[in-house]
C-alpha cells in the first residue's frame, strides 16, 4: 500500500459538501407488504413493484432479480428492503433482503489515476467517508504513462492484460476496504474519476484513437454501466457511474476537479491545473471555460531525473539552501535516510538553486559547475551522494514549460490576461503536497496573492463522492462537459512555438512574478 504521505485524501472541507437533500445512485427502502389471501391476489413480484412505484414511479424487475422474490418474502414475513437504482429515465429494483436494513446503504468514491487508485468507501445515508485505500495502479508494469499504455494495449492480449490489471488493484482495495465478500454484496453503487484513457482501459475499450489524429476517444459519457459487466467485486447489479470526459486527454478526473472547486458557477475567472503524469488546465468562469491537456507529470514523480523518486519512506521532501553559503537543509518522509528525490523536494531544489544564484534565469548553472550535492554520500541510504544535475533540470524544465505554454495558449485564445486571474486551483496529489512558494518561485504556479491560491486535494475522488450522492451534481457534471471547449494541443503548432519560449525562471515575462523579482533583488 502507499506510504501515508502519497495517499490522496479527500479534504475535511470538501467531505462536508454536497450532504443536503441526498439522491444517491441506489436507495434501499423498507416495505411492510401484505400476504397474499382471496382479496389481495397480486402477483409477488408485482405487488413488490406496485409499492415502490407509488414513492418513485416507474419501476423495472430485472429477470435475475424475479425468483428471489417470492421466497425472500414469506422468510421474512412480508417485511423486506427494497434496493433501487438510479437509470436515469426511472428505477431498478436490483435487491430485495429480508427484514429492514435500509441503514446498511454503502458505495464506493473511486479515482483511478495513472499511477496511483484510490477507492472511499461511503456511507449513502450519511455522505460520510467511512474509510479509504490506496495502492499504485498495476498497470504501471506494462507503461508509465498513458501513451506508452495505449501501445502496448496494440499488442497481442495487451488490452485485456491492461484491463485485468487496473480490475486486480480495484478489487484488492475493495477487500482491504471490506475484507468478507458477505460486505462487499452490500456495496450497491460506485462512481468513478478517471482520464479518458483509464476509462477506456478499465471498460476494455480499444484506446487505439486517443493519440491518433484528429484524437477522438470511442466514449465520453458511458452512462450506468452495471458492476458485474466490468468485472468490479461488489454487488453484481451495483450501477457504475464514470464521470464524463469532453476529449482524449481531458478526462472526467478534471470534469470533477471544476465541479469539486466551483469555478463553473463564479463570475470571475479561475485557473485551474492538475499536475499528474499528465498535466490539466482549465481556464474560465461561470460564462466560458476553456481547457486543454498534454504529459507533464514524470518529471515531479522521478522518471527522468537521476534520484527521483516517489513520495515514498525516505524520499526527500523538503530543502532549503542558504543563498549565500551554499548549505542545504533537508527533510525526508519518516525520518529515513535519504534514498532519492521525490517531486515536493525537486521544486524545492530548483527554487533554492535559483534564488541563490546558482542557476540562472535559463536554469543553467553557473561558474562552471553541472551538479548540485542535495544530500551528501555519507548522509544518504545508499553511500553515494544524492544530486541534482543539468540534465536533470533540463528535464523538470521541459514539464514546466509545458504548462506555461499551455496555460498561455489558453489565455491568449480567450484574450484574458494574467490581472483577470482571481483564483488558481491546484488539484490531485502534487497540488496538495508542492510547496507554494517554490511552485511561485520557479513559475511552476501563478504570481497571485497567496489566499487565491487554493488546494483542492483529490478533487477526482471528491467529485466522485458527489456524483455518489447527488443526482444533481451527476447532471452538473454532464452540463460542465457540455460546457468546456477543449483546446488539442497535438494539432496545434503555436503550442511548440510558445513552449520553446517558456522555459524560463520563472517566466520569460518577468513581470508577472513582481514577488519572486522582488526576491532576486533582495539577494543580490
Amino acid at each position: 500500500m502507499l506510504n501515508q504521505k502519497e495517499t490522496p485524501i479527500i479534504l475535511a472541507e470538501q467531505v462536508q459538501t454536497s450532504l443536503s437533500n441526498l439522491a444517491p445512485l441506489t436507495r434501499k427502502v423498507f416495505l411492510s407488504l401484505n400476504p397474499p389471501s382471496s382479496l389481495d391476489n397480486r402477483a409477488d413480484v408485482d405487488q413488490v413493484r406496485h409499492m415502490l412505484e407509488r414513492s418513485f414511479g416507474s419501476v423495472s424487475v430485472p429477470l435475475e432479480i424475479m425468483p428471489k422474490v417470492p421466497g425472500t418474502c414469506r422468510s421474512a414475513d412480508w417485511q423486506v428492503t427494497a434496493t433501487l437504482a438510479d437509470i436515469g429515465c426511472g428505477w431498478k429494483l436490483i435487491d430485495l433482503e429480508p427484514g429492514d436494513t435500509s441503514r446498511e446503504q454503502f458505495g464506493l468514491a473511486i479515482d483511478i489515476g495513472t499511477t496511483t487508485v484510490v477507492v472511499y468507501l461511503v456511507d449513502l445515508c450519511s455522505g460520510e467517508v467511512l474509510r479509504h485505500a490506496a495502492d499504485y495502479n498495476d498497470q504501471i508494469m506494462m507503461g508509465e504513462d498513458i501513451l506508452n499504455r495505449i501501445r502496448y494495449a496494440a499488442e497481442p492480449n495487451g488490452l485485456a492484460q491492461l484491463q485485468k490489471a487496473v480490475l486486480n488493484t480495484l478489487n484488492r482495495l475493495i477487500k482491504v476496504l471490506c475484507p468478507l465478500p458477505m460486505e462487499t454484496s452490500k456495496i450497491t453503487a460506485a462512481a468513478i474519476g478517471a482520464n479518458t484513457t483509464m476509462i477506456h482501459l478499465l471498460l476494455g475499450l480499444d484506446p487505439a484513437s486517443i493519440c491518433r489524429a484528429p484524437y477522438t476517444p470511442m466514449i465520453n459519457n458511458p452512462g450506468l454501466i452495471p458492476a458485474r459487466e466490468i468485472g468490479i467485486d461488489i454487488h453484481s447489479l451495483a450501477p457504475v457511474y464514470c464521470l464524463p470526459s469532453i476529449g482524449s486527454y481531458l478526462g472526467g478526473d478534471v470534469i470533477g476537479g471544476i465541479l469539486v472547486s466551483g469555478m463553473h458557477k463564479q463570475p470571475a475567472i479561475s485557473l485551474f491545473v492538475d499536475i499528474g503524469t499528465n498535466g490539466e488546465i482549465v481556464l474560465g468562469n461561470e460564462d466560458w471555460l476553456v481547457a486543454c491537456a498534454g504529459a507533464a507529470g514524470p518529471a515531479l514523480e522521478g522518471g527522468v531525473t537521476t534520484f527521483g523518486m516517489r513520495a515514498e519512506p525516505g524520499a526527500v521532501d523538503h530543502v532549503s539552501i542558504d543563498p549565500k553559503t551554499g548549505w542545504v537543509e533537508y527533510s525526508t518522509i519518516d525520518n529515513l535516510p535519504a534514498k532519492g528525490i521525490c517531486g515536493s523536494g525537486l521544486v524545492d531544489t530548483l527554487a533554492g538553486l535559483f534564488l541563490g544564484g546558482f542557476i540562472n534565469r535559463s536554469a543553467r548553472f553557473q561558474n562552471g559547475q553541472n551538479e548540485f550535492v542535495i544530500v551528501p554520500a555519507h548522509e544518504a541510504a545508499e553511500g553515494e551522494d544524492i544530486v541534482i544535475s543539468q540534465v536533470d533540470i533540463n528535464n523538470f524544465m521541459a514539464t514546466k514549460g509545458a504548462v506555461n505554454a499551455a496555460t498561455d495558449l489558453l489565455m491568449e485564445n480567450v484574450g484574458c490576461p494574467w490581472q483577470e486571474i482571481s483564483h488558481f486551483y491546484a488539484a490531485g496529489a502534487f497540488g496538495q503536497y508542492l510547496p507554494i512558494e517554490s511552485a511561485v518561485t520557479i513559475g511552476l504556479y501563478p504570481d497571485l496573492p497567496r489566499s487565491a491560491i487554493l488546494r483542492l486535494g483529490n478533487s477526482s475522488g471528491e467529485a466522485a463522492r458527489q456524483v455518489l450522492l447527488s443526482r444533481t451534481k451527476r447532471l452538473e457534471a454532464e452540463a460542465i462537459a457540455e460546457k468546456v471547449t477543449y483546446f488539442e494541443l497535438n494539432a496545434n503548432a503555436a503550442f511548440m512555438d510558445k513552449f520553446v519560449g517558456s522555459k524560463f525562471l520563472p517566466h520569460t515575462d518577468l513581470e508577472r512574478y513582481p514577488s519572486v523579482n522582488r526576491l532576486l533583488e533582495n539577494n543580490i
